[in-house]
């Protein structure tokens, strides 16, 4: 399955369009006022399927996934030098990146793929393109992209 994660050029908060293979809308994310990002996915109906909340209170960037009310994992940004790494719990996962911070793999314990993040270039704004494996990880590939999304939006 692959979504593409398409940022709106004008709005206050952010705010993200995420399409399937055949340009249909398939989720809908809106920033919320609150310290730190907060950012809530619904599915293409309006149903809220997803939180994404920034800890302000922590060191390093840190960020709460949520389906519903209920906590799902967290992802956090390790120090590192040179290539990005993020600690994340939530289903075993660990993501590693590449040295430019545009294409990142998500992987679970055994070191299979989950899903591959890659960044398209010369947009007028951030565009990702999300392949995962499996469509019923889609949405916590998601929540992933936009923690590190974010994060790398406060870091700048």
């Amino acid at each position: 399955m692959q979504l593409l994660f398409k940022q709106r050029l004008f709005s206050w908060f952010d705010s993200y369009d995420i399409y399937d293979e055949a340009g249909n809308t398939v989720y809908v994310v809106q920033g919320q006022l609150s310290w730190g990002h907060c950012l809530k996915i619904f599915d293409s109906s309006g149903c809220e399927m997803g939180t994404v909340k920034e800890q302000v209170f922590s060191l390093l960037p840190r960020f709460e996934l949520y389906r519903g009310d209920t906590c799902v994992g967290c992802i956090s940004k390790e120090l590192s030098f040179l290539k990005p790494r993020y600690n994340i719990d939530c289903n075993g996962w660990h993501v590693e990146g590449d040295f430019l911070e545009w294409d990142y793999s998500i992987m679970d314990g055994t070191g299979a793929r989950i899903a591959r993040i890659s960044k398209q270039l010369l947009n007028l704004t951030d565009t990702y393109v999300i392949d995962v494996d499996d469509p019923g990880d889609a949405l916590c590939a998601l929540m992933l992209t936009l923690a590190i999304d974010a994060e790398k939006c406060s870091r700048n």
